[in-house]
């Protein structure tokens, strides 16, 4: 019999509604790698013995050898899992993709106005006991907003700043499909021409050979001299080091980031250094709103039944 090895985290009804969708195949539930109470704890032979893993194990417990099938992630970036040798030939990879648009958005929405009302310098100099008014602040009324991977989080953060009365364009691969709150899609190939005209660039691009290094200094100096650039993506499609050296000299507004590259940023890098950058270790998503989990179960569970019935699975990688 086929093994299911559940790392979600998931009420009791969840728990019920997977064993459900899967009633011919052993299901073990471990939140988060956690046994449940009165269970032992996880083995590398529990991860290596399971058909079907829900959640994100240790890529170190995978590879050649082990019975997996398939791996659906909670997360919606699968890096980890796409290094050749941790998944076994043949497995099918699936992620949540569609959980994180709401956790994302918002995060992202409240470092971009955080940076037009100066709100992280004004709480430096509250730290300091210092009262003076930084002058000029900015607005989304009225402002171009480019989306640079405009799908589920993109599409969720450009609602939010159509609702302030921003006008939004988006770079998506297929721009034959709209996305709510958008006003404009383009390709790929009108990034140069369109980031000129961006009081606002919000990257939430997953990685891949296309986009590591997207946002070079070139790039970077493309923008207009006040714009605001946003990471809520991936850490390596910005070049953290050219942004350091981008914003010492002057150029942009500000950056508000939730992911680095490095990643970790180690202690001693410029950008930590750079007032008018806002950094947060990538706490965007993850289990910070309650929702999310809610979400990453709808998903996985609509997953294990297409996998059951032999349906093509939601939101395959591999």
């Amino acid at each position: 019999m086929e093994e299911i090895l559940n790392l979600l985290v998931l009420t009791p009804e969840e728990q019920r509604r997977f064993q459900d969708a899967a009633p011919g195949l052993s299901q073990r539930f471990a939140p988060g790698g956690r046994p449940l109470p009165g269970q032992p704890e996880l083995t590398a032979e529990d991860y290596a013995r399971a058909a079907v893993i829900l959640g994100n194990p240790p890529a170190a417990l995978l590879g050649e050898g082990c019975a997996l099938r398939w791996l659906h992630t909670r997360s919606a970036g699968v890096d980890t899992y796409t290094v050749p040798g941790v998944l076994p030939a043949g497995a099918m990879l699936s992620c949540s993709t569609g959980a994180y648009g709401h956790s994302v958005s918002e995060h992202l929405l409240a470092m971009l106005l955080a940076l037009m009302k100066h709100l992280p310098e004004y709480r430096d100099q509250q730290n300091q006991g210092q009262w003076r008014d930084l002058g000029q602040a900015r607005t989304l009324e009225g402002s171009q907003v480019l989306v640079v991977g405009a799908g589920d989080l993109g599409g969720s953060f450009a609602r939010l700043c159509t609702a302030l009365g921003a006008d939004t364009m988006g770079i998506r691969r297929d721009t034959a499909q709209p996305v709510t709150g958008i006003s404009a899609l383009y390709p790929m190939e009108a990034l140069d021409r369109l980031l000129p005209a961006a009081d606002v660039v919000c990257l939430t691009l997953p990685q891949s050979p296309q986009t590591v290094g997207l946002f070079d200094r070139e790039r970077l100096l493309r923008m207009k001299p006040d714009a605001i650039l946003l990471n809520g993506g991936r850490g390596s499609v910005l070049d953290c080091q050219a942004l350091a050296e981008v914003l010492a000299e002057g150029h942009l507004w500000g950056a508000g980031l939730d992911v680095t590259d490095p990643e970790p940023l180690p202690p001693e890098h410029p950008l930590w250094r750079q007032p008018r950058a806002l950094i947060t270790p990538h706490a965007a998503g993850g289990d910070h709103l309650p929702d999310t989990a809610r979400a990453i179960a709808r998903i996985a569970l609509l997953a294990l039944k297409c996998y059951v019935s032999g349906r093509p699975l939601p939101n395959r990688v591999l």
